[in-house]
């Protein structure tokens, strides 16, 4: 390996890895999203590394374009400061996960050491059109396009789904019973006719006095 690759190598991982950590551990949301952006560059690196063009700038365009700003626009909806309820599992589950991501990773370094013995088979080398664009499609619109054409399908009706999901159940109110769809007749004030003038002020009180003279007499 050139020295520049082995700088590229380490400064991809790098990024991968401190960008990590920051998602992880930062407290502010808007860090931790930086973080994560941070992470998504360092695999858009490896990517390079491995010929892989396409997924390099997938990983830049969909990650990184849509994916960060999404969160970065859900956390200027909800605020910086905004807090999540609060979790009520106990520490046993919380150790049980990070032991099983510690055994994970111990058996992964595992088979990386055993991988890079002088026994170990050597990988032969990548074609140079692995990774591109034209070799991508060629893959996908030949021997993929059963599987691409049925992840399609199954995304459509997942939309479909979804909208329906969303608009709810709509109810005719003409098939409503007539108890509940009629208004109570006590809340029916009924309507003045335009034609009819409005009565003057003193009017009503002098048709008032009026009734209680002859109601006297």
């Amino acid at each position: 390996m050139k020295i520049f690759e082995f700088g590229f190598f380490a400064l991809a991982s790098l990024l991968v890895l401190l960008g990590g950590l920051a998602t992880v551990a930062a407290r502010n949301p808007i860090r931790s999203a930086m973080g994560l952006l941070t992470t998504i560059f360092g695999i858009a690196g490896l990517y390079l590394m491995l010929s892989a063009e396409f997924l390099a700038a997938i990983q830049i365009l969909v990650y990184a374009g849509a994916v960060v700003v999404l969160f970065l626009f859900v956390i200027m909806l909800l605020g910086p400061s905004a807090t999540s309820p609060r979790d009520a599992r106990t520490a046993v589950p919380r150790y049980i996960g990070a032991g099983v991501f510690v055994a994970g990773s111990l058996g992964a370094l595992a088979l990386v050491a055993s991988a890079s013995k002088p026994g170990a088979a050597a990988v032969p080398p990548a074609p140079e059109s692995l990774g591109t664009i034209d070799a991508l499609g060629h893959e996908l619109f030949t021997k993929g396009i059963v599987p691409f054409e049925l992840s399609g399908a199954l995304l459509l009706v997942a939309v479909i789904g979804a909208v329906a999901v969303a608009r709810g159940r709509q109810v005719d109110p003409t098939l409503l019973p007539a108890s509940a769809g009629s208004p109570d007749p006590r809340d029916q004030v009924p309507a003045r006719d335009a034609a009819t003038p409005d009565p003057q002020p003193g009017a009503l009180t002098g048709h008032f006095t009026m009734s209680t003279k002859e109601s006297k007499s």
